[in-house]
């Protein structure tokens, strides 16, 4: 019998940074305590000096880009969080909230449970990253002939909503008004940019046939024209809808479990191909 000699264990030729290192944040220790800071800069700019002279979305504009926004930048961006402070209590992301706050799930829990559920490809986060890519591979196509073309390549779904492009498609059979008309406002503004004007085109294409602006595509456009990258577009739209997801988790915190609805037999329904893998019993 042999024995099989252990492969040789290689150490890694790399050498990892003592510290962390960022230019976002600096911290001034105190001269009592290095793990205690008593003066903190945001990009260079003092914090208290911030906390005096400049708004939330300045600062947050500042966080994340580098630099304090034009007025009219920091107006598109305030208004853009408005309009979608809350997903509404049809969004899945809303539900689970809803169900987590019901359910007795510690208060602490109920946004990062919502949260993971916004994070998705169905009106969630990844469907916000994935529009802004779609917006920055097309920009310098019509937006007309891009809509038609696509409209007869697709294969719509055989039941359910269809995103004839993400950010763009139906909801509940029909097209979403709100959307619609929160991106003809944001257009209107200074500071919008040619992103969101070519998606107001390309949905003029598409409205005909049923697809209009979803709350994803809207987003996605104002964060490309306000300068953030694809990267950040899933985080800043969690971001956004945050406090809406709270506040409906909390409003149900503290109700029975019988304030949301629960599915009765009669509507129970299991596809018959899972019924072929298991065997199901109800009652």
């Amino acid at each position: 019998m042999t024995t099989r000699k252990p492969p040789a264990v290689e150490k890694r030729n790399i050498r990892f940074t003592d510290r962390p290192i960022t230019l976002i944040w600096q911290e001034q220790a105190t001269e009592e305590n290095p793990y205690l800071a008593q003066c903190c800069r945001c990009r260079g700019y003092d914090l208290m000096e911030l906390l005096r002279k400049r708004s939330y979305i300045d600062v947050l504009y500042l966080l994340l880009l580098g630099c304090l926004p034009a007025g009219d930048q920091a107006e598109l961006l305030e208004a853009l969080m408005i309009a979608f402070i809350n997903p509404g209590p049809r969004h899945p992301a809303t539900r689970a909230a809803m169900n987590a706050g019901v359910g007795r799930t510690d208060p602490a829990q109920i946004l990062p449970v919502s949260l993971a559920v916004l994070s998705g490809n169905h009106l969630g986060g990844g469907e916000v990253t994935a529009a802004m890519r779609f917006f920055i591979k097309h920009a310098e196509k019509d937006p007309g002939e891009l809509a038609s073309q696509l409209l007869v390549d697709a294969k719509p779904p055989e039941e359910g909503d269809w995103h004839v492009a993400p950010g763009f498609g139906c909801r509940f059979g029909g097209i979403d008004p709100i959307p619609r008309e929160i991106a003809q406002m944001l257009v209107a503004l200074p500071g919008s940019g040619e992103t969101l004007r070519w998606g107001a085109a390309f949905v003029e294409a598409l409205v005909p046939h049923g697809h209009g602006w979803l709350s994803t595509g809207v987003c996605a456009a104002v964060f490309l024209d306000l300068g953030f990258p694809a990267r950040a577009g899933a985080g800043l739209f969690q971001l956004i809808c945050s406090p809406g997801l709270l506040a409906h988790g909390l409003e149900l915190a503290d109700k029975p479990i019988t304030a949301m609805p629960f599915l009765d037999e009669e509507h129970y329904v299991i596809d018959p191909e899972a019924r072929k893998r298991k065997h199901f019993v109800l009652g």
